[in-house]
């Protein structure tokens, strides 16, 4: 995906980006599949059975098992009856944060979801997700639950949504920086400053910039928060290929500094 196709469903004139169309971006299919596999609660909806027929929604732990949701639910339950009754149901995952809540990433994921007679592979999933689980898996009582997904609503904040194609669901995979995202840009915005600075004035329409923060990075490259007149304003590098750790990470970003600081010095 191309930031042009990020910026889809955004109305109204805007200001010309400081990233150019092309710059490549994840997909929302990818940034969906790794905001599932960054959590390990969400809220379940399945069909009613008292009063029949309605929504009712439940605060439940899974695990992702591939591009599909787990769970290991008691019989118990309200939710298990209802599922053993209608498979129809929904997962609702919600990216965590303190700022506003519509600013921020969620996914709902729909399809049927069946109990499991004999799952290894579900079984390995949910207890890796939760480990202390495995003192309640051995009971009678307790089962696991696949839902198969069928459609995907990605919103990724304020301007970034779609439904996600259910090929593009299946085929994408989780960012692999994601579990250090959070460490990767306080360093940055700690300790680097001036390299942030430079990759705005060197890979941005914002060759002026004074004040510059990193928001995030992905496999594909870093986002940016430049101060401007008018307010802060995203902006997005790309790497020349995608990384996975953060060892590539660190390397990719020192080279990336410099190659700024030779085409500023022109």
């Amino acid at each position: 995906m191309t930031r042009r196709e990020e910026e889809h469903g955004r109305g109204g004139p805007r200001e010309e980006p400081l990233t150019p169309d092309d710059t490549p971006a994840p997909s929302h299919a990818e940034r969906a599949r790794t905001l599932a596999a960054m959590r390990t609660v969400g809220a379940l909806a399945t069909i009613s059975l008292d009063p029949p027929g309605f929504p009712y929604g439940s605060h439940v732990t899974f695990a992702m098992d591939g591009p599909d949701p787990v769970f290991l639910v008691s019989r118990l339950a309200v939710h298990t009856k209802h599922l053993d009754a209608d498979p129809r149901a929904s997962l609702l995952v919600v990216e965590p944060t303190d700022d506003n809540p519509l600013a921020t990433g969620r996914v709902t994921l729909v399809g049927e979801c069946r109990r499991l007679d004999d799952d290894a592979s579900a079984r390995e999933a949910f207890l890796a997700a939760h480990p202390d689980a495995a003192y309640y898996a051995k009971f009678a009582d307790f089962g696991f639950f696949r839902l198969r997904v069928d459609a995907v609503r990605y919103i990724g904040g304020f301007g970034r949504m779609s439904w996600v194609g259910i090929d593009a669901w299946r085929a994408a995979s989780p960012d692999p920086l994601a579990p250090h995202v959070a460490g990767i840009v306080a360093h940055m915005n700690d300790d680097h400053a001036d390299a942030l600075v430079a990759y705005a004035r060197a890979f941005t329409r914002a060759t002026g910039a004074e004040e510059v923060t990193m928001t995030g990075i992905d496999r594909y490259g870093i986002e940016l928060s430049v101060r401007t007149e008018g307010g802060p304003r995203p902006a997005r590098v790309a790497f020349e290929a995608p990384i996975a750790t953060p060892a590539e990470a660190r390397a990719t970003l020192v080279a990336l500094v410099k190659a700024a600081r030779e085409r500023l010095a022109r």
